[in-house]
């Protein structure tokens, strides 16, 4: 089997592998893009479909870590960990916890602000660029409080979250009736982020910049790449039907890129949270923006012709089976809000990449830029796909990135 030769390989179509890929094209590059499933098919499928401004904290907080042994050891609570992993995931836990410590989470937040800084424009600019603008609804986003201890327990957040640049007001109970008529009451109203944007079919928006990447030149390969060599004229990866030779590669694999980031040379923290979306088929969903009800952790969605339970957090890894108990937790939260909700018309798991301080990791391998490392968005991945093709663009080209990429860095543990 004679090998495929190309400038740049980019492993993985999910959104943040497609969105360098374009950029890379568009660049003149010659690329292919490897993935052993469809374009967006895995979490950029699934997700809530927000362009989330907003969600400057890190997953570990000193909250959290105060909390964390009921969070992980409590079957129904919005974080939870399959028991039969936790000696594999003991290590990632320990970074995790420090990385939960004040000093840490306020760094963490910082960093994460200002990439987040203007990911709503340059989500506008691409769904205008690759024809999806009439997915994005410009409508904000609702932190719901059920209870008015709840809204109480947030202030410090939203307190802290305004230092970061987050526009986010306060409603009271009426104010949140007017906005969303259809939620039952909340004692403690609900946090409204006016600038935040959703997509009414985040599917679709990847589907449309995969064709926008194959449009600019890029060539998409349904392969997975299991081995990654280096060479002396660039890097070799091979897999089940797959030899393929390139100059340089990208590593964008989401949830599965720890492997071969250990065979390009770096040891990279990574490991996997197992997110889960239920849908309910209908017209007219009955809400007009996403609202995550805080105490359950999840978000409602209005989604095009569909309305989408997602969220919890299941730390689980790669090959276990989805846990009827988390889907069944997203059912009962939704018939909680909107009791009239028959049996879901699907349901769904898929894995989020996750790095113990909630950063992503972005840069040149340590071993030399011939590989690039692009993966770790966890919740973000969706929301930092744009920045993230620009930023590889620009360290391909030799070029100083859009933001600063030190925090980033795949040597950084």
């Amino acid at each position: 089997m004679e090998p495929v030769h190309t400038e740049i390989a980019v492993i993985g179509a999910g959104v943040v592998g497609l969105a360098i890929a374009l950029r890379l094209a568009q660049a003149g590059h010659e690329v292919v893009i490897l993935d052993p499933a469809a374009p967006g098919s895995g979490a950029s499928y699934g997700n809530a479909g927000t362009v989330a401004d907003y969600a400057v904290q890190p997953v570990g907080t000193p909250a959290v870590l105060r909390a964390l042994p009921s969070l992980l050891f409590n079957r129904n609570s919005p974080l939870a960990i399959r028991h039969a992993a936790l000696p594999t995931l003991a290590p990632w836990l320990l970074r995790f916890a420090r990385q939960s410590l004040p000093g840490a989470a306020e760094r963490n937040a910082r960093v994460l602000a200002g990439l987040l800084a203007d990911s709503g424009q340059r989500w506008s600019d691409l769904a205008a660029e690759i024809g999806g603008a009439e997915i994005l609804q410009q409508k904000g986003c609702l932190y719901l409080y059920e209870r008015s201890a709840d809204r109480r327990a947030a202030e410090s957040d939203i307190a802290f979250r305004r230092t970061l640049g987050v526009t986010v007001e306060m409603l009271k109970p009426d104010e949140l009736a007017a906005l969303e008529p259809a939620l039952p009451p909340a004692e403690g109203g609900a946090a409204f982020f006016p600038q935040a944007i959703f997509m009414t079919d985040p599917g679709q928006m990847v589907a449309l910049l995969a064709k926008a990447a194959t449009d600019a030149g890029a060539t998409q390969m349904m392969a997975r790449a299991d081995k990654l060599e280096r060479t002396l004229d660039g890097i070799h990866l091979s897999g089940p039907g797959l030899r393929l030779h390139a100059r340089r590669v990208v590593i964008a694999a989401g949830a599965h890129s720890r492997g071969l980031a250990a065979q390009a040379g770096d040891k990279v923290p990574l490991d996997t949270e197992r997110g889960y979306h239920v849908e309910w088929d209908m017209p007219t969903p009955r809400l007009s923006r996403p609202v995550c009800h805080t105490a359950r952790g999840f978000y409602l969605c209005p989604m095009h012709g569909r309305l989408r339970v997602v969220g919890t957090v299941e730390l689980g890894g790669l090959t276990a089976p989805p846990s009827p108990h988390r889907i069944a937790r997203l059912v009962e939260g939704a018939r909680a809000i909107f009791p009239g909700l028959g049996s879901p018309s699907r349901d769904w798991m898929g894995f989020r990449p996750s790095m113990p301080d909630s950063l992503p990791v972005i840069g040149a391998s340590a071993a030399g830029p011939d590989v690039i490392h692009a993966y770790g968005h966890g919740h973000l991945g969706l929301t930092l796909a744009p920045l993230t093709g620009a930023i590889v663009a620009a360290l391909i080209a030799g070029k100083a990135p859009p933001v600063p990429t030190a925090p980033l860095s795949p040597g950084r543990f």
